[in-house]
């Protein structure tokens, strides 16, 4: 089956989620495109092989533009082979319920948190370049949950 993630979900028809795909280096992204363009192929030339996606097979990559500390994006060539989705932060009733069941807490705190971070996110004009994220938040929550209070908590986990 061989050892290569890439490779064992273009020969399963499975899906392969490339997290992060800008902080690989640029040289490396391209052997992708022949797998993300009509071609479906991935060559593995250090086995001297050309591996055919099989039906089902779907690549899909994720990354956040503007989240590092240089920013970096996809080169066009590689960019152009996928249709691109944008997302935002969760509605504030789904991103609560994500919190309670991501750390235990009750509805009440994980309410207080999105609230926090709603007025963290507001805050890029002001110098601070990103707001509380879902994550972050999920991971405050945890220590709240475990006995630490939620400004000690916060001050770990977030500031």
């Amino acid at each position: 089956m061989g050892r290569w993630p890439v490779a064992r979900a273009v020969r399963a028809g499975a899906i392969c989620h490339l997290d992060e795909v800008v902080e690989a280096r640029k040289d490396t992204t391209v052997v992708i495109h022949p797998l993300a363009d009509d071609r479906r192929v991935l060559p593995l030339e250090k086995v001297g092989e050309l591996v055919e996606a099989t039906p089902g097979f779907c690549l899909a990559m994720s990354y956040n533009p503007g989240y590092q500390s240089v920013p970096k994006d996809l080169k066009q060539s590689t960019r152009q082979r996928f249709v691109a989705l944008e997302s935002d932060y969760p509605a504030a009733d789904r991103e609560q319920a994500i919190i309670e069941r991501g750390s235990g807490v009750d509805a009440q705190l994980a309410a207080r948190l999105v609230r926090f971070a709603h007025m963290t996110r507001n805050l890029n004009d002001q110098g601070l370049d990103e707001g509380a994220s879902t994550r972050l938040l999920v991971h405050a929550a945890k220590p709240v949950h475990a006995s630490a209070g939620p400004v000690v908590a916060c001050r770990a986990s977030i500031a």
